[in-house]
């Protein structure tokens, strides 16, 4: 028979580790996190000259009870008060874990059935690549997928980032972030 402290200590060092390994995660095969953004994913316009391609995403790990998902791109460093919104994506279905490159671009075969893209702060829907202005420090571009409780967000495309926001921290289960760095010299 086993002592009971060495039972309780089993417990202690193997259970953390399980629940690690289950941790909702976000990842990208051409943005590391806390890496430069590629200028593939820089915007085109603005003063900059990037593809404005959306990264691949990848996300794994998703709470039980998942219903839909959302993808935000936020710059909480650009000089307006409020940050940038660069990507706002919702309703995207519970069985999606993979947002394929160019998802971000409006009316395109990778961008998931049923999904939503609305307002950035370029004034319009889809993706829109990092674009600071010259000579800031790098900006720090935050990617989000939200784990949702709800099928579908109650929003139209014209929604705010704001908007959507209050929505989707309302509407969360979890969610799982990395950042990229940009700047332009």
């Amino acid at each position: 028979m086993r002592p009971a402290w060495s039972t309780i200590l089993l417990a202690i060092v193997i259970i953390p580790g399980i629940s690690a390994a289950a941790d909702f995660q976000l990842t990208s095969p051409t943005i590391k996190n806390k890496g430069t953004i590629g200028k593939s994913h820089v915007f085109n316009g603005f003063g900059c000259s990037g593809d404005n391609v959306s990264p691949e995403l990848r996300w794994t790990n998703a709470p039980k009870g998942t219903k839909s998902f959302a993808v935000t791109v936020y710059d909480p460093d650009a000089p307006t008060g409020s940050g940038w919104w660069h990507w706002i994506i919702f309703n995207i279905s519970p069985d999606t874990t993979t947002l394929p490159a160019d998802a971000g671009k409006l009316d395109n075969a990778n961008t998931p059935q049923g999904s939503m893209q609305s307002m950035t702060d370029f004034g319009q829907p889809g993706y829109g690549g990092p674009c600071p202005p010259s000579g800031h420090k790098p900006h720090h571009y935050i990617f989000t997928v939200f784990a949702l409780k709800v099928d579908q967000l109650p929003l139209k495309p014209e929604a705010s980032g704001a908007m959507v926001g209050y929505y989707l921290n309302q509407n969360a289960l979890a969610k799982a972030t990395f950042t990229g760095l940009y700047n332009r010299k």
